[in-house]
C-alpha cells in the first residue's frame, strides 16, 4: 500500500467529525464526501452494497466506521465481479489487495470486501487515536492481512 496515499485519506478521513457524514467547506456550507457505492447512514455510519453485474441483485458489503474503509470494500467487490475492466473506476485503484481474485462465490466476495473495509477502517480508527504520532512501518496494516 502506498503510503502518500494512506496519509491522504487520513488527512480527509480525520477532517471530518465522527458520527457525521458532511464536513464543512471554507465558506461553512456543508459538503458530503462521496465515493462510488458509498452512502451514509442518518447515524453516520457509512455503507456499501454493489450490484451484480448482469443480475438484480445487490450484494450487501457492510457498515463501516469511515467512508474510505466502506469504498475500500466497494472497490474489492467491483474487482471481484468485473475483474480488470473496473479498474478505471475504482475509488483507490492502488489500495486493491493483490489476493482480489475474480473467481469468487458471491458470499467469499461479500467477505473479502468487508475484511478489506474492517481493515482499512481498523487503521483509520487506530490513526486517530495516536493522531500525534507518525505512521511507520512498525505499525502498519494491509488489508492483505485481514484477507
Amino acid at each position: 500500500m502506498h503510503h502518500s496515499l494512506f496519509k491522504l485519506i487520513i488527512k480527509m478521513s480525520t477532517s471530518s467529525d465522527e458520527g457525521n457524514c458532511s464536513s464543512q467547506s471554507a465558506g461553512g456550507a456543508n459538503q458530503e464526501k462521496t465515493y462510488k457505492g458509498v452512502r451514509c447512514r442518518r447515524w453516520g455510519k457509512w455503507v456499501s452494497e454493489i450490484r451484480v453485474p448482469g443480475s438484480r441483485e445487490r450484494l450487501w458489503l457492510g457498515t463501516f466506521s469511515t467512508p474510505e474503509g466502506a469504498a475500500v470494500a466497494r472497490d474489492v467487490a467491483s474487482y471481484c465481479l468485473r475483474g480488470s475492466t473496473s479498474l478505471h473506476k475504482l475509488n483507490f485503484p492502488s489500495m486493491l489487495p493483490p489476493t482480489a481474485r475474480t473467481y469468487l462465490s458471491p458470499r467469499s466476495i461479500q467477505k473479502a470486501a468487508s475484511d478489506a473495509g474492517m481493515a482499512i477502517d481498523a487503521r483509520f480508527i487506530t490513526s486517530r487515536e495516536t493522531e500525534t504520532a507518525p505512521i511507520n512501518e512498525a505499525s502498519n496494516i494491509s488489508v492483505d492481512d485481514y484477507l
